[in-house]
């Protein structure tokens, strides 16, 4: 099946809203890069039911897009299907003191941003989900890459999730053993959509909790820069940090076309408006072979790559996808 078969049987499925071409550089915070070849609006599971049917044994790339903040999708785009879950994954249910509950837990849908579930926990006087206010990604994109911060991160809160696979018939709810963690990846397949996520918690304090919250706010704006980029760029290595590697290798401020190397923090890439994802990349594998050779460090990308081909021809050693 062509995409644009599966487009018009995709555009014949009550509820679903399907689009040819959509621009996904406007998703992401980087805000480049080129268009999906499909790209589909789930607003709740009745939607992702039918998507589910009509993608079923289809051998066709898949994309679930958060909040886009970890993500460079290259100029040329990306040929599959990309989806956004909509309304009917943002709830957030807060635990109830007066039921007994060990542990108390958050549940939260995939689509709701981390900053909005860290801020509703602080103010019903929760504590454990602070950290998530400076991570500016989706629930279901922290589940997928055990995304952290401050000290903590998904795995050491994650108490169960919900998933199913769009081409398959595979899904349910696990613990986090089945993800296998690591540091920023986990095992979840391009196929695989989380759909939501129970969190435990702490009764705590809603001034403590707020003041903290407000903390990781301020130290945020004060060390990390704004603009368009996707955060840290690379991982740290072991016992270092990337970003001081990338200042010894004297590349703070660094420019390459529309990307730059931010001169407030180097493991940060900033790309101008109306710039090129592949810019980006190219000054990703620019700074990786400057480390290395200055430094004897090869630098892993945190940020994850979409339709760059060969990860090794690519020019930028990253993580897998789905790991």
């Amino acid at each position: 099946m062509t995409t644009d078969d599966l487009y018009e049987e995709l555009a014949r499925t009550p509820g679903l809203r399907a689009t040819r071409h959509r621009p996904l550089g406007p998703l992401t915070t980087y805000g480049v890069g080129g268009p999906a070849a499909l790209f589909v609006e789930v607003e709740g599971p009745a939607d992702l039911a039918a998507l589910r049917r009509a993608l079923r044994g289809l051998d066709v790339a898949t994309l679930v897009i958060g909040r886009g903040s970890n993500l460079l999708v290259a100029d040329a785009g990306f040929d599959g299907v990309a989806l956004r879950l909509g309304a009917g994954f943002a709830s957030v249910t807060l635990p109830d003191a007066a039921v007994d509950s060990e542990p108390p837990l958050v549940s939260a849908g995939a689509a709701v941003p981390l900053p909005v579930l860290a801020r509703q926990a602080a103010e019903a006087g929760w504590s454990g989900l602070a950290w998530a206010v400076g991570v500016p990604g989706s629930v279901g994109g922290a589940v997928r890459m055990n995304a952290g911060g401050h000290g903590s991160d998904m795995a050491s809160c994650l108490h169960r999730y919900h998933w199913v696979d769009l081409l398959g018939e595979s899904g349910g709810t696990d613990g986090p053993s089945r993800l296998a963690y690591g540091y920023r990846s986990s095992s979840v397949r391009p196929s695989e959509v989380v759909v939501g996520a129970d969190l435990v918690v702490t009764p705590g304090a809603a001034e403590v909790e707020r003041a903290a919250v407000s903390s990781i706010v301020r130290w945020r704006r004060q060390h990390q820069p704004g603009g368009a980029n996707a955060g840290s760029v690379f991982t740290n290595p072991e016992g270092d940090s990337a970003g001081r590697l990338i200042e010894a290798a004297g590349l703070k401020g660094f420019r390459l076309g529309s990307a730059q190397v931010s001169p407030k923090h180097a493991n940060f890439i900033q790309a101008d408006k109306g710039g090129r994802a592949d810019d980006v990349r190219a000054l990703m594998a620019h700074v990786q072979g400057a480390v290395l050779e200055r430094c004897a460090v090869l630098l892993t990308a945190e940020v994850r790559l979409l339709g760059f081909g060969d990860w090794e021809t690519a020019g930028v050693r990253a993580s897998e996808p789905g790991r």
